[in-house]
């Protein structure tokens, strides 16, 4: 909106004694700068809505007030505070500060509107959930195949939709993988059959694993916050024809606005962080967490880099993958014996350190360098070519 402002009123002053004194609003051509406003803009909102977003949530009840699934399944002994009676949903502050940033400071094309919309969609889904488990106070939330299917739905209708517009139906049929400067050598139905494929895993899998990430304070939107910056990074190089040549990676017009975008997710991240740190003020649920990570997805499918994504997010897929491994493998033991093994002490993988007895902040901690790790990594593959 900044932008679309500035624009007409540059054109209005053209050959008039205000050309002068509007020649600054120039500024507001660069990507730079308008990410940099969008980082302030959505850190000093969320400052400032933080705590009326929890009294709001405190009176309405929409707290944590049964047991989460650590202190369910018999405790974490070096836990010393209850998580009981915190205000949950906390993402609706970030789902709103974001869209309101990202349409306050990015220039309007498809690739920001259809992140916006996808936001606000799985937003509308982890409130449903989290809605689910307040009204029945238990950690179970709505039914795992209605989640799916929702994310499902969504995916395949981005993939679609991306395929057929001309302008950016490569995002699907040009496969992309770290550490090789050409596309994979697929053509035709396959092509387009596996671009598919990879942006509903992309989505449906980042959305799914940020959301089992969220169980500690501040994990999750830690997390995110590194991962995010990865992104900020890529999609600035993807929309810069120069950049993208220079660095062999794919180039993708209009891609430079979602630098916005992950400015925002880092602007009002870093709010929601002031009030999600340990002991948390209220947790973000996953009106949040399915939020920000299908954002993740869809940003990397938009420019062509959603393998980067299982790098830079090697803390979210090695989660995801605990939970995957311990389910199957105490499920097949169980068939086979009549009784389930674990793998882990518990998952996902945080609870099997709790377990260890490791502090919670001794946990976020270290994930946190581990996602820097990944981050550093992901950030190689724009040279090693």
């Amino acid at each position: 909106m900044l932008f679309y402002l500035a624009q007409h009123l540059e054109r209005a002053a053209v050959n008039t004694e205000w050309a002068e004194y509007l020649s600054p609003l120039r500024v507001f051509r660069y990507i730079t700068f308008r990410s940099a406003g969008a980082a302030v803009t959505a850190l000093l909102l969320s400052l400032w809505l933080g705590p009326k977003v929890i009294a709001w949530l405190t009176q309405l009840k929409f707290g944590q007030h049964y047991a989460d699934k650590a202190e369910e399944s018999g405790g974490i002994a070096v836990r010393v505070l209850s998580k009981k009676g915190t205000p949950t949903m906390g993402g609706i502050l970030i789902v709103l500060v974001v869209d309101l940033t990202a349409l306050l400071w990015a220039q309007w094309n498809t690739l920001i509107l259809l992140t916006i919309l996808s936001l606000v969609v799985l937003a509308g889904l982890g409130f449903y959930d989290d809605y689910v488990k307040i009204t029945q106070q238990n950690n179970r939330g709505a039914r795992s195949y209605v989640k799916l299917w929702i994310q499902f739905a969504l995916a395949l209708f981005i993939g679609v939709y991306l395929w057929i517009l001309p302008e950016t139906s490569k995002l699907i049929t040009e496969i992309h993988v770290p550490f090789y400067k050409h596309p994979l050598p697929l053509a035709g139905g396959v092509a387009v059959a596996v671009g598919l494929a990879i942006t509903v895993f992309s989505i449906v899998g980042s959305s799914n694993a940020v959301n089992v990430t969220d169980g500690l304070d501040g994990l999750a939107i830690g997390c995110t916050l590194i991962v995010t910056s990865v992104f900020l990074i890529m999609s600035y190089i993807a929309g810069s024809a120069f950049y993208a040549k220079y660095l062999q990676v794919p180039h993708v017009a209009g891609a430079a606005e979602l630098t916005v975008f992950c400015a925002a997710i880092i602007g009002a991240g870093l709010g929601f962080l002031w009030f999600n740190c340990h002991p948390a003020q209220m947790f973000m649920g996953d009106t949040g967490s399915l939020a920000l990570g299908g954002a993740l997805g869809i940003v990397a499918v938009l420019i062509q880099q959603p393998f980067v994504l299982v790098i830079a997010g090697g803390v979210f897929v090695a989660e995801a993958l605990s939970v995957l491994l311990q389910t199957t493998w105490f499920k097949y033991t169980r068939y086979r014996t009549g009784t389930g093994q674990r793998i882990f002490l518990m998952a996902p993988l945080h609870h099997h350190f709790e377990k260890k007895g490791w502090y919670e902040s001794q946990v976020v901690t270290r994930f946190y360098i581990l996602c820097v790790l990944c981050a550093v990594l992901a950030l190689s593959t724009l040279k090693l070519r």
